[in-house]
């Protein structure tokens, strides 16, 4: 359907077994007063009635057009006729039919004429003039019917039929698409509108029977959004999904096919991933091994963002070769988008294995509903299932990194990898003097709690001053100053972390006296230089870490501080600017350095 500009395709060929093989189809192009646009194809040996009644084989939306308006005769030629038959007697429309310009009681059509129906207009044009149409033989068991029949109502399918699950893989065929189809925008689907105008006569039989399939299906699309309320679970989204279309539509197979995303939810919409597929009796799950899925198909779908219903594959010539559609049988086939206003999440697919039968276009209006309301609860399940995972992660990262750089990784998961870089680092070691002697004196769960006490303070001095928590170290731990983003300032924030750090442990034996845990004091040591920062691990076990010579030496100057001494290298007191207060010490003989390591003491009390 073309509404506003958009484009529906909707070829409707009559019965291919009535066809000569000298006789050519036809096309009208119809624009509607409204803007929509669509097209109806025309065979010879039938008649073709046109009016606003909702029994007519042409309805066109257009209050100046009779109920019963005109009809084309395709028995001999293509001749239309103004009016309609009744009781064996014609009767003439109110506004006429004009053809070219001019008004006609009856007409024989040639290509290129153009015929105007009240507001609508309808351009006339032959299809296949240089080829002859092959003849098509129907099998001699079923009768052909001198009228279109129309498939059966939604209510007429069965609610009770067993079901059965087609096999897990799916197979692809990348055959060219056919023209015959009918096409419902993305627009469409989302926030149908309706284009019917204001009927003042009372219904007619038609139009009551077409009703009661709209109630039908707004019967099947509520029960679906009471399912979808309560349900978050994929495979028994898809369940109901399938389990409404088989009962709103005739489809024989249904698949669901959900596009992969990457890890930040980008969707990849060139791969598509089975993850549900039924069929309708045992009878047809023994075939589906054979079935495919139309590439053509699901790519168009997926890019052009529309509903597609492809119908009577065998008298278009574009299908000749498209071996899944024509060996199976399938005449009929509607893939609708998981589409909501942000992203196209997959399909659903649904076909007819009976090659005498076809969808409707009530069939893809009800599937399109279908997905659309699939689509929502999808996305929902996606944003709930990726707001756990960062939710996990937060707290698992919360406990040894600042907030701001739990942001950072979150934002770029690609930094979750095995391997590291080299930059520069203030690292910090603290450890509690005589935890040893205290942990033979105490009662192991009273040194646990202190313990607990202890890290909790000292983790929350350390993300006040942007550090990450490497690791604890039995009653010690160490921090990183400028990982895993780098600044000028890291140096000052670890030495401001550290007076925070010895500060908060005074504070933290005045509260753990009132319980009687004994006093504790704590020695920290800084250094500033080079280190390889990363994820050091396997893929099962990794953790965020520095190693190198950076690392070791500010372990040792941690080794050389008494309780309440905070001890920095000479590249940690330049690196902060000087403007802290420092007391020289002598300097540090380090193993397998050949310079002894200027020592400075933080005066911080």
């Amino acid at each position: 359907m073309r509404v506003g500009g958009e484009r529906t395709l909707n070829l409707s060929f009559g019965p291919v077994g009535l066809q000569s093989s000298t006789a050519l189809n036809a096309i009208l192009s119809i624009t509607e007063p409204n803007g929509r646009v669509f097209e109806y194809g025309i065979v010879p040996n039938r008649q073709f009635t046109i009016g606003r009644a909702k029994d007519n084989d042409i309805v066109l939306n257009d209050r100046r057009v009779s109920r019963r308006h005109a009809y084309i005769d395709s028995s001999t030629g293509y001749r239309l006729i103004d009016g309609y038959i009744e009781d064996g007697r014609l009767i003439r429309s109110v506004n006429h039919v004009f053809v070219n310009g001019a008004a006609a009681v009856e007409t024989q059509l040639a290509d290129g004429d153009e015929i105007t129906i009240g507001e609508s207009k309808l351009a006339f044009r032959f299809v296949g003039l240089e080829r002859k149409a092959a003849p098509v033989e129907p099998p001699l068991s079923v009768p052909m019917p001198s009228q279109f029949v129309a498939p059966p109502t939604p209510t007429a399918f069965s609610s009770d039929a067993t079901h059965a699950v087609a096999p897990v893989g799916i197979r692809y065929d990348d055959a060219p698409l056919g023209h015959t189809m009918m096409e419902i925008s993305a627009r469409e689907i989302i926030g149908r509108q309706s284009h019917l105008s204001v009927e003042t006569t009372p219904a007619t039989a038609e139009e009551i029977k077409a009703l009661r399939r709209k109630a039908r299906n707004l019967e099947l699309l509520y029960e679906m959004s009471k399912t979808l309320g309560r349900v978050f679970d994929l495979e028994a989204i898809f369940d109901k999904a399938t389990e409404l279309i088989f009962r709103g539509t005739p489809a024989d197979r249904v698949v669901a096919l959900l596009a992969d995303e990457t890890p930040d939810g980008k969707i990849l919409e060139y791969s598509l991933v089975q993850v549900a597929a039924k069929v309708r009796d045992t009878s047809v799950a023994q075939s589906s091994e054979k079935l495919t899925v139309s590439r053509t198909i699901t790519n168009k779908v997926m890019h052009e963002k529309v509903a597609l219903l492809s119908q009577d594959a065998r008298t278009d010539e574009m299908f000749r070769n498209a071996e899944s559609i024509v060996s199976q049988g399938v005449r009929s086939t509607i893939c609708a988008p998981l589409i909501t206003e942000s992203n196209v999440h997959g399909v659903l697919y649904a076909d007819r294995l009976d090659p005498f039968a076809a969808f409707s276009p009530d069939h893809l209006e009800l599937i399109s509903a279908v997905a659309a309301q699939t689509a929502v609860t999808v996305e929902t399940v996606k944003s709930h299932k990726r707001l756990a995972r960062e939710e996990v992660a937060r707290a698992n990262y919360g406990r040894f990194m600042p907030e701001y750089v739990v942001r950072q990784l979150l934002n770029d998961p690609q930094s979750f990898r095995l391997g590291g870089v080299n930059q520069l680092v203030t690292v910090l070691f603290a450890d509690i003097r005589g935890f040893t002697a205290l942990s033979e004196r105490e009662k192991p769960e009273r040194i646990v709690n202190l313990l607990n006490r202890y890290f909790s303070a000292m983790s929350e001095v350390i993300f006040a001053h942007g550090g990450t928590l490497d690791k604890y170290i039995g009653d010690g731990l160490m921090a990183l100053f400028g990982a895993p983003t780098a600044t000028p300032v890291d140096a000052v924030n670890a030495v401001k972390a550290a007076v925070a750090m010895q500060k908060r442990t005074i504070q933290l034996n005045a509260e753990n006296q009132a319980e009687g845990f004994p006093s504790i004091s704590i020695g920290i040591g800084l250094h500033t230089g080079e280190a390889t920062v990363g994820y050091v691990g396997s893929d099962k076990r990794s953790e965020y870490t520095a190693i190198g010579d950076t690392v070791n030496l500010a372990a040792r100057l941690e080794s050389n501080s008494t309780g309440g001494q905070i001890l920095l290298s000479h590249a940690s007191a330049a690196a902060a600017g000087g403007v802290f207060p420092v007391i020289p010490r002598e300097p540090l003989i380090v193993k397998n350095r050949v310079q002894p390591v200027e020592l400075f003491e933080l005066r911080w009390s």
